[in-house]
């Protein structure tokens, strides 16, 4: 039989046997981390990105205690009750517990917003194992009497920090009073503000700890380009650029819901076939706009970074960065969304004058200068010359060109740096 790193994780032979299956063969750090500490029944909080393997990390331990320790659930109960922010996360959760545990026979249940609620009453009027929800749909059938938390075992917070951004905290403060005090709690979330630790602080009892830090190399087939350009001139740098063909489907990244929903209706009175996506909106409403940017209906999604999370496009051609991230693991992530699957891609990055410094930080991030495009019609010498106050205190004050020597010269920081074009109508 063949022998794999999950060998070493205790796992029981229906879950290695279902790992290999899917040919799985070495765990990642959160996975090697996580699932011990799971096991032995601690609370768990995790600190990491989509993609990491998290839910392996917790849906594997999971699996083994419910079918180690068996006891029919009763009728409308859970035993295990996993929060999503999305209806897309939650399918995805549901799929991979269905996966692991295939061999188990454990019974399980997805709920969420959007669709009827008949079959999901049905799938939960017999009880189940494995309760996956949406935050509000949860409420809704429990308030309707088709769902009771009292005899959750296990409950599992996934990316707290969306849930925050999508103003689920008072429903997720209601679903914890409802559910009992004794259990094992697993917490994850891709940062640590101050709201989210709090959050933390009041589900968790002394819990264990796992952080992993994501890789800092982008993917070598993305092209990444930085355009300085005066804030105000942004919009129209952007539709310049669009008028570029070759840009088949381009994902737009701004910092603020309000951006992207005004950026979204700008581009389309430009005729530009685009949407917004951002935790204000709809459970439906985001899903069209994912659903229409898959199928080609619409060329341009502007979204801010916590809501992009549930795009899982492969032929993304174009990433841009209209505004720059605040945090500079999240350019890593933003860029990540083209060049999938062996293609190729480009990443495109507006900077003003007043982003100076998170640029600075994305490059001491990512280790290398991202090179400068200067053969645009919008090149601003003012945001290329602008001073970064200093490291990690980025987006603030900026210093007008010809300020001191530090200044933020394309010339003096990239000697020989390569300079790249777009096709222009413009002369």
């Amino acid at each position: 039989m063949t022998t794999t790193g999950f060998d070493t994780l205790n796992l029981v032979e229906p879950l290695r046997r279902a790992l290999r299956a899917e040919n799985y063969e070495h765990p990642t750090p959160i996975q090697e981390q996580a699932i011990p500490m799971l096991l032995e029944g601690c609370d768990l909080m995790g600190c990491a990105q989509t993609g990491s393997g998290k839910t392996a990390a917790f849906a594997l331990p999971i699996l083994q205690r419910l079918s180690q320790n068996r006891v029919r659930p009763a009728n409308k109960t859970a035993r295990a009750l996993l929060l999503a922010p999305t209806r897309e996360l939650a399918n995805q959760i549901a799929e991979s517990f269905k996966v692991y545990g295939r061999h188990l026979g454990l019974k399980q249940a997805v709920v969420y917003g959007g669709v009827g609620k008949g079959d999901q009453i049905n799938a939960l009027s017999r009880g189940v194992d494995i309760l996956i929800a949406t935050p509000g749909r949860l409420l809704d059938l429990e308030g309707e009497d088709f769902v009771r938390l009292d005899k959750v075992e296990i409950f599992v917070l996934d990316e707290a920090d969306r849930m925050l951004d999508m103003g689920f905290l008072p429903d997720i403060r209601k679903i914890i009073a409802m559910i009992p005090s004794k259990r094992q709690s697993l917490f994850f979330s891709a940062t640590l503000s101050g709201e989210i630790l709090t959050l933390a602080r009041s589900m968790l009892l002394q819990p264990r700890h796992v952080s992993i830090t994501p890789e800092v190399q982008a993917a070598p087939l993305i092209d990444q380009r930085v355009l300085f350009v005066d804030r105000e001139k942004k919009t129209e740098l952007l539709v310049n650029l669009l008028e570029d063909k070759s840009i088949s489907r381009a994902l737009v990244f701004t910092r603020t819901k309000h951006r992207a929903n005004h950026l979204a209706h700008q581009l389309e009175k430009s005729r530009i076939k685009s949407d917004a996506i951002h935790g204000n909106k709809t459970q439906a409403a985001r899903q069209k706009a994912l659903d229409d940017f898959h199928s080609g209906r619409i060329r341009v999604l502007v979204a801010t970074d916590i809501a992009a999370r549930g795009i899982d496009v492969d032929d993304i051609s174009h990433v841009i960065n209209y505004e720059l991230p605040n945090e500079p693991q999240n350019y890593l992530h933003r860029i990540g969304r083209t060049a999938r699957a062996g293609k190729s891609g480009t990443a495109v990055s507006f900077c003003d004058a007043t982003e100076s410094g998170y640029l600075h930080d994305i490059e001491r991030f990512i280790r290398h200068d991202v090179p400068v495009m200067l053969d645009h019609p919008f090149h601003s010498p003012f945001a290329a010359m602008a001073k970064p106050i200093a490291s990690g205190s980025a987006g603030g004050k900026e210093s007008r060109a010809g300020g001191s020597s530090n200044s933020r010269s394309w010339k003096g920081r990239r000697p020989g740096g390569k300079s790249y074009a777009f096709r222009s109508r413009r002369p």
